[in-house]
């Protein structure tokens, strides 16, 4: 038996991919376990989860079931408050890939995709949020090398700024997009030696949602969770506007670099471009 915990945010409960009965989540987790020998699956993962809510909450849990392999996909929430601390967040993702690893685990990690890029948004509002996934990309790219996590680095991955795979609010994976994941992380233990199966089918099973209902989910659900987030979010993405205004302001000529600790990504022109990661991330 393969025991396999699933720890992280909304993108690990699945949301963005239904399940065929349209009740609930299904997800890159359950597509995964799928390949792995008589897999014993344990999503911990919740709505809204930052980096400290993992270590602390979900960590413990994980740590009593005593698993083979774990997934850990966490950061975009961290990235979206107005408390951002880069070095809190780093931390504590540091601190749960190493008690998972020196508890025997495998673990799965995945650098997140620059949300400015995502959502199409004003050059004030992108290349700050552009800097902050930076700030924690670099993290999870340093904790998983120190620790010999298996990290799929989405950031430098072109497919993953394909809207084919992102549902219409443009934060979470759709059906193909988690089987994307699922494919990723297949890839990566199958590389390491870890035993599985044959990986999962990177075609959907179910058929796209019409204009109709991604337009009825939005104006219901995907308004309340805006609703939700708008007190903190919100006056946070002001914040940043006002502040990259002001910065622009004082310093015309200011070019910072918002990659990876590697260059996967870099602000040279203005522009966000990708560019050819360098190095192997430990295995």
């Amino acid at each position: 038996m393969t025991t396999f915990v699933a720890m992280g945010d909304s993108i690990t409960v699945g949301m963005g991919d239904p399940t065929p009965e349209g009740r609930g989540w299904r997800g890159f987790a359950v597509l995964l376990a799928d390949t792995l020998p008589q897999p014993d699956l344990h999503n911990l993962a919740f709505l809204g989860a930052q980096a400290a809510d993992v270590e602390r909450v979900q960590l413990p849990a994980a740590l009593d079931l005593k698993p083979d392999v774990v997934s850990l996909v966490v950061g975009i929430n961290d990235t979206l408050r107005g408390d951002f601390n880069p070095e809190r967040t780093g931390a504590s993702v540091g601190r749960t890939v190493a008690a998972l690893r020196e508890a025997g685990a495998q673990v799965l990690t995945m650098t997140l995709p620059d949300p400015g890029q995502m959502f199409g948004l004003p050059k004030a509002l992108a290349r700050p949020l552009a800097r902050r996934m930076h700030a924690v990309n670099r993290a999870i790219v340093a904790e998983s090398r120190r620790y010999g996590a298996l990290l799929m680095d989405a950031a430098a991955d072109q497919d993953t700024y394909d809207r084919r795979y992102w549902s219409v609010d443009r934060l979470h994976p759709n059906e193909r997009g988690h089987r994307l994941m699922a494919c990723r992380f297949h890839h990566l233990l199958a590389e390491s030696g870890y035993p599985v199966g044959p990986g999962p089918d990177p075609e959907p099973s179910s058929p796209p949602p019409t204009r109709l209902a991604e337009f009825a989910w939005m104006a219901t659900k995907g308004t309340a969770w805006v609703i939700r987030r708008s007190k903190d979010l919100v006056p946070a993405l002001i914040y940043l506007a006002v502040c990259e205004v002001m910065r622009k302001r004082d310093d015309p000529d200011a070019d910072e670099a918002v990659g990876l600790a590697d260059g996967t990504l870099a602000d040279r022109t203005g522009e966000l471009e990708l560019l050819p990661a360098t190095g192997t991330p430990a295995t």
